[in-house]
């Protein structure tokens, strides 16, 4: 394994030692990086406008009840129309016994939060705690685990005024067993040409494979569900872990997930190929349709395979639950790293071609 030094590195820590930053996420204007962030039942928002070199003061996000967060769990970040748009699920109880997923919307880059719109339209079904949630195509979507009847079942709801309301829930997939996998986080991309891909983890004849299912009338109806990867993972358990998704410059989708102990990246329709060994991938596509997939190594460190420099090469001696982002200019890295969130400019090794996962 080659070692790879970021070239510059940010670090956000608590003011308490108590206080963990935990499950950071990202998102991009092209000229501003947000990155959200959770603590205990808190959510922070913070900035940069010089591309990653350095970024504001965190500030916080008026939630109440109990957060879900923690293995995936915790707040999504997206932009639109000048708009900061952060969901998360929290419940008055917590712990699995209610829940419910909220979109906070601030207009003055955090500021000022209008208040909360929710989500789901049946109370307490995203009790599970987990969803993903993206923007584009003048859209808001959202995808969650959802509990409203016997069994977990992946739905989904849009937003095409700004978040200011949502539109009827919509059944993503339902399994033929009666669940998907209960606690592995689901994926939503959006697509050129409004195609909605969701990636979530099933649960089927033993097995926990990861699936996509893809909508390409807005959410109103869903193809069928296909499983990614040729090879199966038999296991009678969740592993908690469910990948990630990235829409290339050219329209092709790679995914980006785990089976075992070891790390794989795949097209639709093809053979998946393995990275490296690990859990809690992300992946992103940056210029000339290059990927970049960042996991936690077997031994706690940061690790990342590009088409860039197609070998295995240490990002950092440790780094929990990462996420990887083009800002529209360079490749950042964050993650958890002791108390606070890390962000890291990953470096450009030499070009090769897109092809080279495959």
């Amino acid at each position: 394994m080659l070692p790879l030094a970021f070239l510059l590195v940010f670090r956000i820590g608590p003011d308490v030692p108590e206080v963990k930053y935990i499950q950071p996420q990202m998102a991009s204007t092209g000229d501003m990086i947000g990155v959200t962030f959770g603590t205990g039942n808190s959510i922070f928002y913070t900035y940069s406008k010089n591309d990653g070199e350095s970024f504001a003061t965190p500030v916080k996000v008026p939630v109440t009840g109990k957060l879900s967060l923690g293995r995936h769990r915790g707040p999504r970040l997206g932009f639109q129309t000048g708009n900061v748009l952060i969901s998360a699920i929290t419940g008055q109880k917590g712990g699995g016994a209610d829940g419910d997923l909220w979109l906070w919307r601030s207009p003055t880059n955090g500021e000022t939060w209008e208040k909360p719109v929710r989500i789901n339209d049946v109370p307490g079904s995203a009790r599970e705690g987990l969803h993903a949630m993206t923007t584009g195509n003048g859209w808001i979507l959202a995808v969650w685990l959802d509990l409203r009847e016997k069994g977990t079942r992946l739905y989904g709801a849009r937003s095409t005024d700004g978040g200011r309301t949502f539109g009827r829930n919509f059944l993503v997939y339902e399994s033929p067993e009666g669940t998907v996998c209960q606690c592995c986080h689901p994926t939503i991309a959006l697509a050129a040409g409004g195609a909605i891909h969701v990636m979530f983890r099933n649960s089927l004849d033993g097995s926990r494979d990861m699936y996509l299912a893809t909508s390409r009338d807005g959410g109103l109806s869903f193809q069928q569900a296909n499983k990614l990867g040729r090879d199966t993972w038999k296991l009678q358990a969740c592993p908690m872990d469910g990948g990630a998704l990235a829409v290339s410059a050219n329209n092709k989708l790679f995914s980006v997930w785990r089976r075992e102990s070891k790390i794989f990246v795949s097209l639709p329709d093809t053979r998946e190929t393995q990275l490296g060994e690990g859990k809690d991938p992300a992946v992103a596509s940056g210029l000339n349709d290059h990927v970049y997939a960042v996991w936690t190594g077997k031994n706690g460190s940061l690790e990342m395979r590009s088409t860039e420099e197609d070998k295995v090469q240490q990002l950092a001696p440790q780094g929990a639950y990462p996420q990887v982002l083009f800002t529209g200019h360079r490749i950042l890295a964050a993650w958890e790293e002791g108390a606070g969130i890390a962000i890291g400019t990953v470096p450009a090794p030499s070009l090769r071609s897109a092809t080279d996962f495959q």
